[in-house]
């Protein structure tokens, strides 16, 4: 699945998760979380197994439910002692929904090979085509189809959904941007 997939997916579910849990939509800074939580194991695994070439594939490590058991709950215990228990909820929602986007609709008939990276290292990874690198990647190894389509039309509900709740997380980037413009307004020669 492309990273836009992976957010919309992850936004989704957890927007749903706030309305229904929460009574809210999502807050700014659990909406970040998600988000990243979206991208992780793609961030970590992509470019150790495509540009360093120190996992077997792209979908190992950090897609692993085996990494995920180890790595969530303290990831949800800390933020809890931090008194951000949101975040660490938002975070592993993130994570665990990208783990579940990665699984091939072949599965649902049956087909259960390609979803062998869920328990990596004790089963191998699927084949991969060969990936010469994160840029090579982007430019050859996805193309355009219906599976690629159906990610379009979740990015788009997704950006509805964030939208109508109150563009969650973009007020970080709005201030920064409005500092930058203050300090450059002050500091220009008049």
């Amino acid at each position: 699945m492309w990273p836009w997939g992976h957010l919309a997916v992850a936004y989704l579910l957890y927007a749903g998760y706030a309305r229904r849990r929460l009574d809210s939509p999502p807050l700014a800074v659990p909406a970040l979380a998600v988000a990243l939580g979206s991208q992780f194991p793609d961030l970590i695994d992509k470019p150790l197994a495509w540009s360093i070439g120190v996992l077997p594939g792209g979908r190992t490590l950090t897609h692993s439910l085996l990494v995920a058991a180890v790595l969530l709950p303290p990831v949800v215990r800390l933020a809890a002692r931090l008194q951000r228990r949101g975040v660490g909820v938002a975070f592993a929602v993130g994570y665990l929904s990208h783990l579940a986007a990665d699984v091939p609709p072949a599965v649902l008939t049956g087909e259960f090979a390609g979803a062998r990276f869920l328990l990596w290292p004790l089963l191998e990874a699927p084949p991969e085509d060969p990936v010469g690198g994160l840029l090579d990647a982007v430019l050859h190894y996805y193309e355009m189809g219906i599976y690629e389509t159906v990610q379009f039309v979740l990015l788009a509900a997704a950006i509805f959904v964030w939208y109508r709740d109150g563009t969650p997380g973009l007020e970080y980037p709005r201030r920064l941007l409005a500092g930058a413009s203050e300090r450059w307004r002050a500091e220009r020669p008049r």
